[in-house]
């Protein structure tokens, strides 16, 4: 019997095997997340976004699957391309929209047009430029979380780049010796920025470095939502426990250039074409549609839920004021 999108509420539980519900749950979070997407490289090409427009397409799967395995007293610290961690988390789409748009009433107050905002009435604390920076900050979290004993775990992004810098191995030696309630997923997306990974690194698979710190490490196919939220539940059951960190590698790829103005013509045009049948949404929706989980109503109503969302979010955002000038030095400083 198909699930009704009117049906669906916020995970609050993280079960061994998914229901239909949840399963309904992960694809309706992948589509959200894409439309977004969509939406923001509109607003960016119709002028009205400041600064750099980034998106998640191929990433949904990892982002959403990873998410899900959390509870909501549980830390994220995503990266850029995690916007589907957000939303499952519990952020609205207004206050994602007032970010991007720069707004004034936005978390940042304006200062800042991406995902770098903290939000911590969920728990959220959103990506640095310097994504390795904060992977020992959210090592200190999870110190911070088991101190105070919140029996919560803390789960933090790196890209495959991000992975070769120093933060990133000061944070799992350290996170890995007081057996932290910790997870980091390194998102292997083919490319930093226009470097391949056959320049990155010479380990056949990132996750074998978790054996130097004495953790488990798993490569996934980050593109199967399912396969991603049971190894991340597994990991955060077991952090949850006193087992210590985990990392977990998903082999993804950047569909987009690391930004809406790069054309990623650095990127041989076969293998995007390869990752295009891997795409998550599509693999998914023929899954769950093979199943009877899934029909045409449902997608239908689906689909009017998130358009009508995604269009009172953007709204609300553009009729909303840009901050005052003399707010700008306001919070720069400490007093």
């Amino acid at each position: 019997m198909p699930v009704s999108t009117e049906e669906l509420k916020p995970l609050r539980t993280t079960p061994p095997v998914l229901s239909n519900q949840n399963r309904v749950e992960l694809y309706y979070y992948m589509r959200l997340t894409r439309e977004c997407d969509n939406a923001i490289l509109r607003l960016y090409k119709q002028g009205k976004m400041v600064g750099g427009a980034y998106t998640g397409k191929g990433n949904e799967a990892t982002a959403v699957g990873s998410a899900f395995a959390l509870k909501k007293h549980d830390y994220i610290f995503p990266l850029h391309r995690d916007l589907g961690a957000h939303l499952v988390k519990g952020q609205s789409l207004r206050n994602i929209f007032l970010q991007l748009l720069g707004r004034g009433n936005s978390f940042t107050g304006g200062r800042d047009g991406t995902a770098h905002y903290a939000d911590p009435s969920l728990k959220i604390y959103g990506n640095v430029s310097h994504l390795a920076a904060m992977i020992p900050v959210a090592v200190g979290v999870a110190l911070a979380s088991r101190m105070r004993k919140e029996h919560a775990v803390v789960m933090s992004y790196i890209g495959d780049g991000g992975s070769s810098l120093g933060e990133f191995h000061e944070g799992m030696n350290m996170a890995a010796v007081m057996k932290l309630p910790f997870v980091l997923i390194i998102e292997n997306n083919q490319y930093a920025y226009s470097t391949p990974t056959s320049k990155q690194f010479a380990a056949q698979r990132l996750s074998d470095r978790a054996l130097g710190y004495g953790v488990p490490g798993i490569t996934i196919d980050g593109t199967d939502v399912v396969k991603v939220y049971e190894a991340c539940r597994k990991a955060v059951d077991r952090a949850r426990m006193g087992g210590g960190p985990s990392l977990i590698e998903t082999i993804t790829m950047r569909m987009h250039g690391h930004s809406a103005s790069d054309d990623a013509s650095y990127v041989p045009k076969r293998m995007v074409e390869d990752w295009e049948r891997k795409d998550p949404i599509s693999r998914f929706e023929k899954i769950l549609t093979n199943d009877r989980v899934l029909n045409e109503t449902v997608m239908l109503q689906m689909n009017k839920k998130i358009s009508a969302a995604i269009e009172d979010a953007v709204q609300f955002a553009l009729e909303s004021p840009y901050p005052q000038g003399g707010d700008g030095a306001g919070g720069v400083y400490s007093t």
